[in-house]
């Protein structure tokens, strides 16, 4: 955020979390004591309920609640096998946790860059990085609009490589009929409080139709632990916690309603923008669910100073 203004002098503030609670407060408040009562504050039912309700909702047969997206990003790839000497594509415009999670594993970060109108991963550039180290694409859905998933799929299909959908800003998107998520081998989400859907805190999940993957992923996420106590292989305390599950199992029903008018504010803002400012923009066959409104200008930090100058906050994703 640009400079320091008071609360007061904003007009339109880049994300109002506080208005979004207090049009559930009433169910959060009461999910939220009756999980502290429960004392199931890691895992237990609360997440387990989420855990069939996000999978349903992605189109899914399995998902795995765990403490974060970037979580979520390196027990995919552990489950894919990927490790020291191994390459994995991905964009080079994107938050900092997707490559991270590539490095945790051992393994190289190979970037490609972005088409112009969409600012999503370029399929066209991905198969001049392909060699024999390379494992595994993470394709990015940046800003809550989905790649050219029949593409990469073909790519990946091609090369025998693992594809991981990063979702992370892109819940309830969709390429064609096919929501974000279902169709890469794995699909990861956050749940980081400002996503549009967010936890009261960290969390994350891992989606996935393949059995193997899903029981890798989630015995990863608990120390290993089929029962207590032992502990198989190098693991992880990855869990999500049951406060967070109970908060999540409520916003996961307004979800589809809050995009609804994301859409309807991101149709304006097309509308009403100057078109000398170049707007990201939502490709044919895709359903773009605006976790970000995205716009470049040549003249960026003074737009930015002008516009919180007039009460209206923006952010720099990425600098």
């Amino acid at each position: 955020m640009i400079g320091l203004r008071p609360m007061s002098e904003i007009k339109v503030p880049y994300l109002d979390l506080k208005s979004q609670y207090l049009s559930i407060k009433n169910q959060v408040d009461k999910k939220v004591l009756k999980a502290l009562e429960s004392t199931n504050y890691s895992l237990g039912p609360d997440v387990e309920k989420f855990e069939k309700n996000f999978a349903k909702y992605c189109d899914a047969k399995y998902a795995i609640g765990v403490n974060s997206g970037t979580s979520a990003l390196h027990l995919s790839l552990l489950a894919a096998d990927i490790g020291q000497g191994d390459e994995v594509i991905t964009v080079s415009m994107t938050f900092i946790a997707t490559a991270m999670a590539i490095s945790y594993t051992g393994a190289k970060p190979v970037f490609v860059d972005i088409e112009s109108e969409s600012f999503l991963m370029d399929h066209h550039l991905i198969e001049d990085k392909i060699n024999s180290r390379t494992k595994a694409i993470i394709a990015v859905h940046l800003y809550g609009q989905c790649v050219d998933l029949n593409k990469i799929r073909k790519i990946a299909n091609k090369y025998n490589l693992i594809l991981i959908e990063d979702a992370s800003q892109a819940h309830g998107s969709k390429f064609i009929d096919k929501k974000a998520g279902s169709v890469g081998d794995i699909g990861t989400f956050s749940f980081y409080p400002g996503k549009n859907l967010g936890a009261y805190g960290e969390a994350g999940c891992a989606v996935t139709d393949n059995f193997k993957f899903s029981e890798k992923i989630r015995k990863l996420r608990n120390w290993s632990q089929e029962r207590k106590n032992f502990h198989d292989q190098i693991s992880f305390n990855y869990r999500m916690d049951g406060i967070q599950g109970a908060i999540l199992n409520i916003k996961l029903k307004k979800i589809d309603s809050w995009t609804k008018k994301r859409r309807i504010i991101a149709n304006n803002y097309n509308k009403f923008i100057s078109n000398k400012i170049k707007k990201c923009k939502e490709l044919n066959n895709r359903h773009h669910v605006f976790h970000i409104y995205s716009i470049l200008s040549d003249n960026r930090d003074s737009l930015q100073k002008f516009l919180y100058s007039k009460g209206i906050q923006t952010g720099n994703h990425y600098p």
